[in-house]
């Protein structure tokens, strides 16, 4: 708790935000219901002023409501582009400051998408935000198929939990793994994110929805992005978001983008330009690797796809 000349300010972190208003738990453990001061509003930013994971000074109204007056700066972010005004782009902060993204992909009904799984981890790569996979939906299809669609990360180094709620499977390992943590759950609509954070925790009750027969691909339930508290001695906060069939690339330079491929840093220094983009100039040494096999075609047309599309566009 703060004064600055004048008003008592509350230093909290932001739970929920919906169209302008904030739930806010302060330091002291209480909920408050806030909205930005009006010259915070007017401030104009190709981001979001306050999401959910932000630290934040607020001031205690009158009518119990809060204001919030500051936004402490985001040591780290997980952020998309989405369209902004006038075919500009804007950054999208789904959450601040996370420890942890969980990127959760179904083994079946939707089918894993490899292209959307490395944007994932490219995103949490550059933010310097670790990852974890979560291979849901094990039930649904056998050990070898789960392990055949999943692998290919485990080889890179990313942890995958292969998890199931029907069966519990995963379910104790990731428990252990949010705890204590601020962490975000996140990846496509219908892979059962809402149904493993409820297998999880059951008093949370989060609606779920079923995959269409007609698509294959999930119906969007939960609405907005919000801090649910992690049951347990260590605590900590989990994110459920709503589902994205998209993630585009916010402000990762091109000279970056291969950095945020883990198996590909080895074989970054081997090229014969400095300024190699990987893709036409001789004597390059990711394209070399990927000729001899130390790195997977799938993962380097992936960065390819990345370089050539949003990188060029943003």
């Amino acid at each position: 708790m703060t004064r600055q000349d004048g008003p008592i300010l509350h230093r909290g972190l932001v739970l929920r935000a919906l169209s302008g208003f904030y739930t806010v738990r302060t330091d002291d453990g209480d909920l408050m219901e806030a909205r930005l001061r009006g010259r915070m509003k007017k401030e104009r930013q190709a981001s979001d002023l306050a999401v959910i994971g932000d630290r934040v000074s607020v001031e205690r109204l009158t009518d119990g409501t809060g204001a919030i007056a500051a936004v402490e700066p985001r040591e780290r972010r997980f952020s998309r582009r989405q369209p902004g005004p006038r075919g500009s782009w804007r950054e999208d902060v789904m959450v601040a400051n996370a420890d942890l993204v969980v990127a959760v992909f179904s083994c079946d009904r939707p089918e894993p998408n490899p292209r959307l799984i490395d944007r994932f981890l490219v995103v949490a790569e550059y933010n310097e935000v670790p990852a974890l996979i979560v291979a849901n939906k094990t039930d649904l299809v056998s050990e070898e198929l789960a392990a055949a669609r999943f692998a290919a990360y485990e080889g890179v180094g990313y942890d995958v939990i292969y998890a199931s709620a029907t069966t519990g499977r995963g379910l104790e390992e990731l428990r252990r793994r949010l705890g204590g943590r601020l962490s975000i759950v996140t990846g496509p609509s219908g892979v059962g994110k809402s149904t493993l954070l409820n297998a999880l925790q059951p008093g949370l009750r989060l609606a779920t929805g079923e995959v269409s027969d007609a698509l294959n691909k999930g119906k969007h339930t939960t609405t907005h992005a919000e801090l649910l508290p992690v049951e347990g001695e260590d605590g900590g906060y989990v994110a459920d978001t709503p589902g994205i069939r998209e993630l585009g690339l916010w402000q990762i330079p091109a000279t970056e983008l291969a950095t945020c491929f883990p198996e590909f840093r080895p074989h970054l220094g081997a090229c014969g330009f400095n300024d190699c983009t990987h893709l036409h100039e001789p004597r390059c040494g990711l394209r070399a690797a990927v000729e001899s096999g130390a790195v997977s075609d799938d993962r380097y047309d992936s960065y390819r796809r990345m370089l050539t599309a949003d990188i060029a566009d943003g």
